[in-house]
């Protein structure tokens, strides 16, 4: 729903994991938040949500009073798991609208 978010507690870094019912393939993912200025995102192949590998890390543009659309098209790869570490931000709490990832 758009309006509904997920929003940090104040202090970084914040890390968001979202499980899938299984192991599929992606080849982009998207993210619509607000104040987030440096984001990594990881993958997990595991069953459970441990063993990361880095996918991506990003330094967002700031965006006064508007939401940060941003997306990752990237190699396709297979993940069980995907996590989204918040390492730094503009301001002390910041928020997360919409995670879309896309593949098979």
């Amino acid at each position: 729903s758009s309006k509904t978010f997920w929003t940090t507690t104040g202090m970084f870094p914040q890390e968001l994991i979202i499980g899938f019912p299984k192991c599929v393939k992606i080849s982009k993912i998207a993210i619509q938040c607000y104040l987030v200025q440096t984001l990594r995102i990881e993958k997990s192949t595991s069953e459970d949500p441990v063993d990361f590998e880095q996918c991506i890390e990003k330094d967002l543009q700031h965006r006064e009073g508007q939401l940060q659309m941003e997306e990752f098209p990237l190699p396709e790869f297979q993940a069980t798991y995907l996590r989204f570490i918040i390492k730094s931000a503009f301001d002390h709490f910041v928020s997360v609208h919409r995670v879309m990832a896309e593949g098979t």
